[in-house]
């Protein structure tokens, strides 16, 4: 295929660069110990320094994959299906979920929300960063805000992204992975005296699975 096709399908969202996909549990947020099936989507200009997945960043080490072949995988495991990154709004997500809801399978989404907001979704997991914030809609979609706790500033910054989502919406705190020793005791306090947050623990790390 043309350089020039394929481009065009990515663009239509009928290709996606596709770093990895596979079934586990989901171990963050809202729908910890839940079964899902995790498509991550490479490519991402957000540049969390404490990121564990950078190699998710160049789009371009992850070849195009045909979407109908990634629903094809998703439908054989699961379903609920989890579309992350890597920035997955870097790319349309209208005709991916849309086969996946035909098929009965619910999507969700974790993203920074940097992007126009695209797909259709049964739960929106918004996680924001302060290089690069979420745009408006992202902000109205979002069912869950999850935020990431790496040093006493990002309290204030956790207040200040709560006050954009809508009332609704379910606020955690969670511990980045390499500071957690340190941040969870205070991240345990901190709830307690704003009980409109939850915790949320990378759980599939303490179970050693993906």
């Amino acid at each position: 295929m043309l350089k020039k096709e394929v481009q065009a399908l990515i663009d239509q969202g009928k290709m996606l660069p596709l770093m990895e996909e596979f079934y586990t549990i989901q171990g963050e947020g809202a729908h910890t110990g839940t079964a899902a099936y995790f498509i991550r989507i490479g490519g991402c200009d957000v540049g969390c320094h404490w990121c564990d997945v950078k190699e998710s960043w160049n789009a371009d080490l992850h070849p195009p994959t045909t979407t109908d072949l990634i629903v094809e995988n998703a439908k054989k495991y699961a379903e609920t299906v989890v579309i992350t990154g890597g920035e997955p709004l870097m790319w349309s997500l209208d005709y991916i979920t849309q086969q996946l809801q035909e098929k009965g399978i619910k999507t969700h989404i974790e993203t920074s929300g940097a992007y126009n907001f695209s797909g259709v979704w049964n739960w929106f997991c918004l996680s924001p960063k302060k290089t690069k914030l979420p745009t408006e809609r992202c902000y109205e979609e979002a069912d869950e805000l999850k935020m990431i706790i790496y040093n006493n500033n990002d309290f204030q910054f956790a207040e200040e992204q709560a006050a954009k989502v809508g009332k609704d919406c379910k606020l955690y705190l969670q511990p980045e992975w390499s500071k957690k020793e340190k941040m969870t005791p205070l991240i345990i306090d901190y709830v307690m005296k704003n009980p409109k947050w939850k915790i949320s623990l990378q759980t599939h790390k303490f179970l050693n699975i993906p």
